[in-house]
């Protein structure tokens, strides 16, 4: 599913709702990265969504996700501010490599470009940053408030029309802002980083860009987006950001010295019916070639992989998933069932045996795969019943329960 929901609590134990990019053209995920929106945007903005689909077709997984009390995110705004926004993004990052992988690439779009470049000195495992239409401190957005700012000031909030929306905001978050008026932050930087900014620009001028160049250290690198507006809205300047992101990403994210399907070739030795595995580093990614298809096996980073591809566990579960799936989907097309969607999840563990025969003192353990399926769609209690019995006619599941001989010889 190219599209993950990601919902995970910030300090405050509030949930907030995130959305994972991952690939949908079948490679693996070689990097993750990590997105922070516009000043008062949610995860969904058209720039965020374009540029993170495109980093992920290109192998780099992508999560966005809505700040405190924005979008579905849990919280009230008005409580929040820009300090907050950076915790939520360290945070945000930790949440990511507890599941999958520590973010290496941080990706911030106006006031979420400030927001990560507070951030990315609390995140040892970030090593490239790029901005778009960023101001260089969290500060700028103070014009934002010049209407009410006396408002604020004297009643201590006011409500302020921020593009077609009405924002609470409380003098604490104007005073937050008047904290985070140093560029020095960016000095101390020790990753690669890249601005990308319009000079037509009539949100955050490109006097912001030159700002964050000149306070920064090398690697640094300047794109100017010609024409382009702040929130990006045409579809070709979103792409344009994530193919020359993805590009000079690469260098830094140490994409081209990760195996692609181009570096491992094609295996023209595997006959049909058979399947080659090849070693594609010294510890656990594997290449796994058919004589039509090819993919990337690995282990999790907490098992000592680099986890570019599902585990041999994983890998078990998905030859039943889709063989079940499939066998249904026969068994409906057959007998002309009117269903939408079959989905199959499916979970593997090891439990002690309690009825063993031959525990002779020591400790059994068996294992046992629970296979929950999900069938939607017009049809009646007897004939669900019926195609879960259906399920157990899948051929890999009867293969596995013939407990098939295994042979090994020398190749």
């Amino acid at each position: 599913m190219p599209r993950v929901k990601f919902n995970f609590n910030n300090e405050a134990g509030l949930q907030l709702a995130g959305l994972l990019e991952t690939p949908d053209t079948g490679q693996p995920i070689l990097q993750y990265a990590l997105f922070a929106n516009c000043f008062t945007c949610g995860k969904d903005i058209a720039a965020a969504s374009r540029i993170s689909r495109a980093l992920a077709n290109k192998g780099i997984a992508v999560l966005r996700f809505d700040f405190t009390g924005l979008g579905n995110s849990d919280g009230d705004f008005s409580n929040t501010n820009f300090s907050s926004n950076v915790q939520d993004l360290i945070v945000a990052a930790k949440a990511l490599e507890s599941e999958y992988q520590a973010p290496n690439l941080l990706i911030g779009h106006s006031l979420g470009g400030a927001a990560v470049l507070r951030a990315a000195e609390q995140l040892p495992s970030i090593k490239a940053i790029a901005t778009i239409g960023s101001p260089a401190t969290a500060e700028h957005i103070q014009h934002l408030f010049v209407g009410e700012k006396k408002t604020i000031q004297t009643q201590g909030e006011a409500t302020v029309k921020i593009g077609f929306r009405n924002f609470n905001i409380k003098k604490q978050f104007i005073d937050d802002l008047e904290k985070h008026s140093s560029e020095y932050t960016i000095a101390r930087l020790k990753t690669a980083l890249i601005i990308f900014h319009s000079p037509i620009d009539n949100i955050v001028s490109i006097d912001e860009a030159a700002k964050i160049y000149q306070a920064a250290r090398h690697p640094k690198s300047f794109i100017s987006l010609d024409n382009a507006d702040h929130l990006l809205s045409n579809k070709e300047d979103a792409e344009y950001v994530a193919n020359t992101l993805a590009s000079w990403a690469s260098r830094y994210l140490d994409l081209a010295d990760i195996p692609s399907e181009k570096s491992y070739g094609s295996a023209p030795d595997v006959t049909k019916g058979e399947v080659l595995i090849t070693e594609l580093d010294h510890k656990y990614l594997r290449g796994v070639f058919t004589n039509n298809h090819q993919l990337m096996a690995d282990e999790p980073i907490s098992f000592g992989g680099s986890n570019l591809g599902p585990g041999p566990y994983e890998l078990l579960l998905s030859a039943l998933g889709t063989c079940t799936s499939m066998t249904l989907r026969m068994y409906a097309s057959k007998k002309k069932l009117n269903i939408e969607e079959i989905t199959v999840r499916l979970k593997h563990e090891r439990e002690h045996a309690e009825d063993c025969k031959d525990c002779a003192g020591s400790i059994k353990k068996i294992d046992k795969i629970t296979r929950y399926i999900h069938i939607k769609g017009d049809i009646t209690a007897e004939q669900k019943l019926r195609l879960l019995n259906i399920a157990d006619r899948c051929p890999v599941h009867q293969t596995l329960q013939n407990n098939p001989e295994i042979i090994t010889l020398e190749e």
